[in-house]
């Protein structure tokens, strides 16, 4: 998975230029965090001069103020069996085959518990907007278990997220937000549902990929990743149907 999210920046980063520049009215953010950009299965998030990081059972912060002087500022105990991180504004969305952590980062250096929402034993990545969470969880040989199912969470109060859904999917994976409506899922391709209702979510169509891991959407463009390759998609919000492969990256 590391070798994955390298070559997944590289290929960003050769692309941001061109999606820059791209002059559609239809320019959309994706509500993902604006500062680290990484997927829902990365376990490292950029926030202002912080890296947050996340292993086995800890979250670990550096200010890297210094890029060439990074300084290691806290650890803190999580739990068992972390596995993702994500951010959305000053909170931290920590994913592990137990559980949804949510942690306030409003102090960077400090990052304090404010919520723990326990579930089956499955893999569990997330991401969230302003207030809603998204959870997939998905069982393989590591996680076991027998649960395949996207959660939606409540997180309008914060410190009591609220679980508001449960659809069943195949082997959901990573996952991506776009627009203000829209959830993209890894659930061998990529499924896309309506999330306007976030208590009964719709789906719409699917992008016709094999094997998707994992998304990151920046602006109108999706790269979604897979076992042997990065695919580049240009999503259109005011027609969601409509989407244009663009690229494709092979390793």
């Amino acid at each position: 998975m590391k070798k994955i999210y390298t070559l997944l920046i590289i290929a960003i980063l050769t692309l941001s230029i061109s999606c820059s520049q791209d002059s559609s009215n239809n320019d959309v953010s994706s509500n993902q965090s604006a500062d680290g950009m990484g997927g829902s299965l990365a376990t490292f998030i950029l926030k202002d001069a912080y890296l947050y990081t996340v292993d086995f059972f800890k979250l670990t912060v550096f200010n890297i103020a210094d890029t060439k002087n990074p300084v290691k500022v806290n650890t803190i105990d999580v739990g068992f069996n972390i596995e993702t991180l994500f951010s959305f504004d000053n909170y931290l969305f920590i994913g592990s085959q137990n559980a949804m952590f949510i942690y306030d980062i409003t102090n960077k250096e400090l990052p304090k518990k404010l919520a723990q929402s326990n579930h089956f034993t499955s893999c569990d990545p997330v991401v969230a907007n302003g207030t809603n969470a998204y959870v997939t969880l998905h069982t393989n040989s590591n996680c076991q278990g027998a649960v395949n199912e996207l959660k939606t969470y409540d997180i309008t109060d914060i410190k009591n997220p609220i679980l508001l859904n449960n659809r069943n999917l195949t082997q959901p994976k990573g996952l991506s937000l776009y627009a203000d409506n829209y959830l993209l899922v890894c659930d061998d391709s990529v499924k896309i549902f309506d999330i306007s209702n976030p208590k009964d979510s719709k789906y719409i169509t699917e992008i016709p990929t094999t094997n998707a891991t994992d998304i990151i959407i920046r602006n109108n463009h999706a790269f979604i990743i897979s076992e042997n390759s990065i695919d580049q998609y240009q999503l259109d919000a005011t027609n969601i149907s409509k989407f244009t492969k663009i690229s494709t990256f092979n390793f």
